[in-house]
């Protein structure tokens, strides 16, 4: 059977409507291929073309007729019959039979076409075209009914060895139409056909009747293909089975017959790790392992048409392993002696990495459970001590079996992450750090052998969910998160960052190997977590144990992805302008490794060089102070050559601004006047005024915020404006020096000259004449603010402006 048609070339629109020829037709959704179904049971290629339906007066009713895209023949002329079950397949198909052996399918090259034609049918047939079959499998017309009622069902042939190749017809006739599959089903379960079928297979090997198994072949694919779950019960009993899988070792389409039955009873061995005292859960396991084998193994590919037909068997297998989860779930001796033996010292190797594999496969059964049943089977495992028991395996020297435990909890931390945190809360009372279950998994996490550290990873994200405050509860009487967050800092921690500050000892990084690097990455992509989701625990913890500090060290790697790990860390912190981490980094003096690292990087146009200064260009946009006047008092000399972008001139001129309100705190007031317009001199004096605004802090001035007192306002003009006066005088000396530096500066790589021009007489009256629209003084899109472009071209906007505050 063929897979999807495949994809044409552009064609021509269908102008709509019926019989229009293919010449014109550009409607790709309506192009399909026309298939029918011969008697060996395969799809031929009855041609391309486009399909459209209308009423046909010779047919009497609504027809899909499909004309030939080469020539304008009509290959299909098929009336949509209120009566015939349409199957709607894989989103391009739709199959039907058209009488009892002539079946049809058109294969849609896109699915809006396939859908068009499906509602068209549905509504014909007056159907909802959500569905994919339009009738019932057993709702036929009263015609049809009245035929079944009159007649006991389809007659099958005698099981006999000389009338294998008629049954064998039947069987592939009956399969396109799902009335005479339903037949022929009912046929089989009622004279229990296919235990005589399997008394003749026996014959035929003994007789090595090669013709008689190929026909019994196909009669036993053939009732796969029923999908009927009466069926396969009796197929899939232990009687039964062994002999279906024999008569499906015979595929007429293969030179040699395959041995699947001498590799189920020879090759593959069932292994009791605990002996399963129960015959009807041995059986059932027996069952499904063979049953999934056939599944897997023995039965061909489905085609696109038998897609679905193998439904009911997916089914079977699933609610088998649902059945033998319950089963061992209720067994309270298996469960207990699993879990001594996983825990007893005197289990051998081979016998416990039996056991954690097995219990590795009950967990990954388990995932096909219900919500509720699943709940109840974790409860179970809990119950027993599954915890503990990691615990005592994960102590263990035996990588493959620690590997499993791993798994296992890894299963556990998903479903139930407060259920881990309460357990080794509480394990913490009586035991040692050493020994905890987080600490094991975290030493694990450090000892991973894998060059690539899958292991690790895997870790990593389980300890990431357990610290992670998004998913711990808060009740009444607690908090999970204030309680498991100090249980964690307090002994976990340590264990943590044992590798980080091992490490850091010196200068530079002591151990520089890849893998190394890898780990050391893994350990700050968790801590920079921390840092963004824990509060005042990693804050402490990052303060007194100097933890930046020791990071930064990393900075001197030559893997950059660590260096840039350890980057970020530092740019996590600064970003929660938090005074207390602020005066920690000032103290300690730890921007020396990112100017240093800034500097050996040189001219270079990479990922670090953008990194520290986007760094650089945060904390001046937010006009962080503390740090500003940190990083230019101690850091200027290394930084003022950085011309190709302005963030380091910038940070210059906020840290003089900052300097000059300090030196002068009545300017303060006066910058608050200026802003509300409470007091304005003449024109004449305007630009120096809005000059002086735009060089102030914003976050320093709030509107409408009265700073002078209200007897300082009857003072007179000279009085208030003489310390002005100074400090503008001041101000343009030192603009004037600014001006000759910027000057001077050769601009060049990727810097364009726009800081320059915000200095030139040309543009300055338009960069103070925006002063109170849409820009405010040290944002970053702010013409004025310092590194930001100048905004030259709104002349007639500014004027109109500067008018109007004038007048007022």
């Amino acid at each position: 059977a063929p897979d999807q048609p495949p994809a044409p070339p552009a064609i021509a629109s269908q102008s709509g409507g019926c019989g229009v020829a293919g010449s014109r037709m550009t409607d790709t959704r309506r192009r399909v291929k026309v298939y029918t179904l011969n008697e060996d049971r395969q799809w031929d290629d009855r041609g391309t073309g486009h399909v459209s339906s209308c009423y046909v007066e010779r047919l009497k009713g609504m027809s899909l007729l499909v004309r030939a895209e080469s020539d304008g023949s009509l290959l299909l002329e098929s009336k949509i019959n209120p009566n015939t079950a349409y199957q709607k397949q894989q989103d391009t198909l739709i199959v039907w039979s058209e009488a009892e052996n002539y079946d049809l399918a058109l294969s849609f090259q896109e699915k809006a076409g396939c859908d068009e034609i499906w509602e068209k049918i549905c509504q014909v047939q007056g159907k909802d075209p959500s569905v994919d079959i339009t009738q019932d499998l057993v709702d036929e017309s009263e015609e049809e009914r009245f035929d079944d009622m009159s007649s006991p069902g389809l007659e099958l042939p005698s099981c006999e060895l000389s009338r294998l190749e008629e049954i064998a017809e039947l069987v592939a006739s009956s399969l396109p139409s799902p009335l005479r599959r339903e037949k022929l089903a009912l046929a089989l379960e009622n004279e229990g056909y296919i235990k005589k079928l399997l008394e003749i297979f026996h014959v035929c090997e003994d007789l090595e009747n090669i013709e008689g198994l190929h026909h019994l072949y196909e009669i036993i694919k053939g009732i796969f293909l029923l999908n009927r779950t009466a069926l396969f019960e009796v197929m899939f009993s232990e009687e039964c089975i062994m002999d279906v899988i024999g008569c499906l070792e015979y595929d007429p389409s293969l030179s040699q017959s395959r041995k699947h039955r001498e590799f189920l009873t020879k090759t593959a061995k069932f292994k009791e790790v605990i002996p399963i005292s129960d015959p009807e859960l041995k059986q059932k396991i027996h069952q499904t392992y063979r049953v999934q084998y056939i599944q897997d193994m023995v039965l061909p590919t489905p085609s696109v048409f038998e897609e679905n037909m193998l439904s009911t068997l997916h089914s079977f297998i699933f609610f088998n392993k649902v059945e033998i989860v319950g089963m061992l779930q209720e067994d309270e001796k298996f469960l207990t002696d699993l879990f001594a033996q996983l825990t007893d010292e005197a289990t051998d190797e081979e016998k416990r990495q039996e056991l954690v594999n097995f219990l590795k496969e009950f967990c990954a059964f388990s995932q096909t459970l219900q919500p509720q049943n699943r709940d109840a089977f974790f409860k179970t495992l809990s119950n027993m001590g599954i915890l503990p028991a990691l615990e005592v395996i994960l102590g263990m020297d035996d990588a493959q079996v620690r590997s499993a435990a791993t798994d296992i909890f890894s299963y556990l931390v998903e479903y139930n992450p407060s259920m881990v945190r309460e357990f080794v809360m509480q394990e913490a009372q009586q035991n040692d750090d050493d020994i905890l279950l987080i600490n094991l998994i975290i030493e694990h996490m450090i000892c991973d052998t894998d060059p690539e550290l899958g292991g690790a990873v895997l870790l990593m994200g389980l300890l990431r969910t357990l610290v992670d405050p998004e998913n711990m509860l808060a009740t009444a009487n607690k908090t999970e998160k204030t309680e498991f967050l100090g249980f964690f800092y307090k002994h976990c921690m340590h264990v943590l960052t044992a590798p980080l500050l091992a490490n850091t000892t010196e200068d530079k990084p002591s151990k520089d190997d890849f893998q190394t690097a890898q780990l050391l990455a893994l350990i700050l992509e968790l801590l920079t977590f921390c840092v963004e989701h824990h509060t005042y625990h990693i804050k402490n913890y990052i303060i007194n144990k100097d933890i930046l500090r020791r990071v930064l060290v990393l900075m001197a790697s030559k893997h950059a992805f660590l260096a840039l790990c350890a980057l970020r860390f530092k740019r996590k912190i600064i970003g929660l302008k938090d005074e207390f981490y602020n005066r920690y980094i000032m103290k300690s003096f730890l921007f020396e490794p990112v100017v240093k690292a800034f500097l050996n990087n040189g001219s270079r146009y990479n990922l670090m060089n953008s990194a520290i200064i986007e760094m650089f260009e945060f904390i001046r946009v937010e006009d962080i102070k503390s740090l500003t006047a940190h990083v230019i008092e101690n850091y200027w000399k290394a930084l003022e050559d950085v011309d190709y972008v302005q963030t380091f001139k910038g940070l210059k001129l906020r840290f003089e601004q900052q300097r000059e309100r300090q030196d002068n705190p009545k300017l303060d007031s006066m910058r608050s006047i200026l802003r509300n317009h409470r007091y304005r001199r003449d024109a004449r004096t305007l630009e120096d005024e809005e000059e002086m605004w735009f060089n102030t802090d914003e976050d320093d001035m709030e509107d409408g915020e009265a700073v002078v007192p209200p007897s300082d306002k009857t003072k007179n003009d000279e009085d208030i404006m003489d310390p002005i006066s100074k400090f503008m005088e001041r101000k343009k000396l030192k603009e004037s020096e600014e001006k000759e530096v910027l000057l001077k500066t050769n601009l060049s790589g990727r810097q364009s000259p726009s800081f320059k021009l915000s200095f030139s007489s040309g543009t300055k009256s338009n960069l103070t004449s925006q002063s109170s629209t849409s820009n405010l003084p040290g944002s970053p899109g702010s013409p004025g603010s310092p590194g930001s472009p100048g905004s030259p071209g709104s002349v007639s906007k500014s004027t109109s402006q500067m008018a109007a505050i004038t007048t007022k």
